[in-house]
């Protein structure tokens, strides 16, 4: 690998992430809601890795195949997920709490400044492993990225299950109000931040793979600290502990990430 590759594909990648953030922030119009970026979030990381490919690939490897074919996977199924979830909703209220709180006299200008732009940024930075990867010129499959693209596809493969239960908990007007705790979040309160927390540790192992890949570590710590300490985990349990029945018992006896068999309710 020629870092320098990498290097000079730099500003090309945040212009890839910003390009889909600015589309993202066009669409908002049409939707009303900033929350719509949640949407683009996860394909941006194809977006980016694509683009990386196009500037430093001249045909795939193994390597580069696999995690190709794990990032698209997880980026289109949580996109059109989140697409689904979203229909007909009002705003977010992070969203909204982020603007309250931001100066400016512009919506618009606030938003594409404090969501839109930071997004991408962040887009950018946690997709180096990707963008390690794409550079490579290794056309072997060494056992390290074995392991990180099947970590990957476990990791999807938990998110998704997760998302699915949720989705048919929350389509059944008996359980309005109340808190999920059933398949696989009777294990843990959050299996899509440790489903994604596991895929990122796989893409950070398929990186490594490669030479100089360790150096992406620290945006792998970024995701995971992203998801489980500040605007994942969180800022959800905040709004769930005021809208859902029963979830101070859940959190009381369920896991709070890594999935185990729930503690018995205290009397």
């Amino acid at each position: 690998m020629n870092l320098r590759d990498v290097v000079t594909n730099l500003p090309l990648a945040w212009c890839a992430a910003f390009a889909w953030a600015l589309i993202a922030f066009a669409t908002s119009f049409r939707v009303k809601r900033h929350a719509i970026i949640d949407v683009f979030w996860g394909s941006g990381f194809l977006v980016v890795y694509l683009e990386s490919l196009w500037r430093n690939a001249d045909s795939l490897s193994s390597t580069q195949l696999w995690l190709l074919i794990a990032v698209a996977l997880w980026s289109l199924r949580l996109t059109f997920y989140l697409a689904w979830r979203q229909r007909g909703s009002e705003e977010d209220s992070r969203y909204v709490a982020i603007l309250k709180n931001t100066k400016g006299r512009s919506e618009a200008l606030k938003a594409l400044k404090v969501i839109y732009f930071l997004q991408a940024t962040l887009l950018w930075l946690v997709s180096l492993p990707l963008q390690f990867v794409a550079a490579s010129t290794d056309t072997s499959f060494p056992a390290l990225a074995v392991v990180g693209t099947v970590l990957a596809f476990f990791g999807t493969a938990f998110e998704a299950i997760g998302d699915d239960q949720l989705r048919r908990f929350l389509a059944d007007p008996a359980s309005r109000g109340t808190t999920m705790n059933r398949g696989l979040w009777r294990y843990t309160r959050h299996p899509n931040y440790f489903g994604e927390t596991v895929l990122w540790t796989g893409f950070y192992l398929v990186a490594a793979a490669v030479p100089w890949g360790w150096v992406t570590i620290g945006s792998t710590a970024l995701m995971i600290y992203l998801v489980t300490s500040l605007s994942g985990k969180p800022m959800l349990e905040r709004k769930l502990s005021k809208t859902r029945e029963g979830y101070a018992e859940y959190v009381a006896t369920t896991s709070a990430f890594f999935p185990r068999p729930p503690r018995k309710a205290q009397r």
